[in-house]
């Protein structure tokens, strides 16, 4: 079954972030949750997102679309990656999440994805 993990951290420090340009090569550092996750073949993907201030969100009223800057409320956590893995169980999920490095300082919200 396949299972989505939002996560999400402290929207004043991700909006701090130097961001790179786009196509310039990112840091390749060890990531040791990540790499122990590929290599037992749980993940399927995943990535950070770029910070809050450039998201845009989106509503249809009366047929007119109304785009609002940032994410949909005020809010001190906004999702800032995510990881989709292929995993037996939520139980499983749920305990994967537990060892994501950003669960410590934020919040991984762990979804099924529907039909599973």
């Amino acid at each position: 079954m396949k299972y989505l993990l939002l996560v999400c951290w402290d929207a004043e420090r991700m909006n701090a972030l130097t961001e790179p340009e786009p196509g310039e090569p990112r840091d390749e550092e060890g990531f040791p949750w990540l790499d122990d996750l590929q290599a037992r073949g749980i993940w399927v993907t995943g990535d950070q997102l770029a910070p809050s201030r450039r998201a845009r969100s989106v509503r249809v009223r009366d047929g007119k679309a109304l785009v609002t800057d940032g994410p949909f409320a005020e809010t001190k956590e906004v999702v800032g990656g995510f990881d989709l893995l292929e995993c037996g169980s939520l139980d499983e999920a749920v305990e994967i999440a537990a060892g994501h490095p950003v669960a410590q300082i934020g919040t991984i919200e762990v979804r099924p994805l529907w039909g599973n």
